[in-house]
């Protein structure tokens, strides 16, 4: 499996591709959300590789690469720079930032020696994805955000989400995926539509397998007052043009939320997909690429 070193952590990635007489392809960056990792992209990835040199990773502290920095202290190094120094200061102070985490995707596209990119994001890194198109609009060409949007802050129900998310990231028994039925009643809350047990399976190991501190911090500064504050002006600043994507009976990140989003940016076109929630790449596979295909503007495979 291959691996990259993004800013001292080493991060999983794989490119789908398939052969074409176009000698240069554009690159189509997929971004996973919270707890997940790059897996229930590759469907997508596959269906739109007819048209894009697909690349997938997963985030920090989730799927399959690490959550920590590996780094060589400076007094096992006989010779080591002033400037790895620094670099190694600067790695010690990742934080769980969601703005952190679109330096990462930065400096994952210079270590391959990207240019310009598409990107598709979902959900918490529908949240990064914004963020790194402000941060960096000049390495996106286009954008695709599914199931994210902005809310508004509330302390009780904030205080309550944060304290139950910690029960749950903390409560993560290896033996949790051996149970009967438990990959459907997990992601029982995210659907609308059923899909493929595998892939539910997938999701709860991608869960399981997610770095303790990784998991909790970005729980935090995803869903904060910081955040909602932050969000709309994020949205409202774009430069970047941007399909929103809403799962018509999202639970997790509300359509509500999405269309007020898109309508804070003449950049941002929002688009509703009918009969499914926080996953309609997966829940109604066919919809959701004709409406990226319309955005993108190439055909649709018959």
């Amino acid at each position: 499996m291959p691996y990259i070193d993004v800013r001292g952590v080493e991060h999983y990635y794989e490119w789908v591709k398939q052969s074409s007489a176009a000698v240069n392809k554009p690159v189509m960056v997929f971004v996973h959300g919270w707890a997940g990792s790059a897996r229930y992209w590759k469907s997508t990835a596959e269906a739109l590789s007819d048209q894009f040199d697909c690349l997938l990773y997963d985030m920090r502290g989730f799927g399959r690469s690490g959550g920590k920095p590996t780094i060589v202290p400076a007094s096992e190094s006989v010779a080591t720079s002033q400037s790895s120094q620094e670099t190694s200061a600067a790695i010690q102070e990742l934080t769980y930032e969601l703005e952190e985490y679109a330096d990462d995707l930065a400096a994952l596209l210079d270590e391959l020696h990207l240019g310009r990119v598409y990107i598709q994001a979902h959900s918490m890194g529908a949240s990064v994805a914004t963020l790194f198109f402000n941060r960096y609009p000049q390495k996106v060409e286009r954008g695709i955000l599914t199931c994210s949007g902005i809310f508004e802050y509330d302390e009780k129900a904030f205080t309550a989400f944060h304290k139950f998310g910690g029960y749950v990231v903390k409560f993560r028994p290896k033996w949790l995926g051996k149970i009967p039925f438990v990959d459907r009643m997990f992601m029982a809350r995210f659907l609308h539509r059923s899909i493929p047990k595998a892939e539910r399976q997938a999701f709860l190991q991608d869960f399981l397998d997610a770095d303790y501190d990784a998991a909790l911090g970005t729980i935090f500064t995803s869903v904060s007052k910081a955040q909602s504050e932050l969000m709309p002006q994020e949205f409202a600043k774009l430069t970047v043009s941007t399909l929103l994507i809403a799962g018509e009976y999202d639970q997790i990140i509300p359509a509500a939320m999405g269309r007020q989003a898109a309508a804070m940016n003449d950049k941002v076109e929002f688009a509703l997909i009918p009969n499914t929630a926080h996953f309609p790449m997966l829940e109604d596979a066919p919809t959701y690429l004709q409406r990226v295909r319309e955005f993108l503007q190439i055909p649709s495979i018959v």
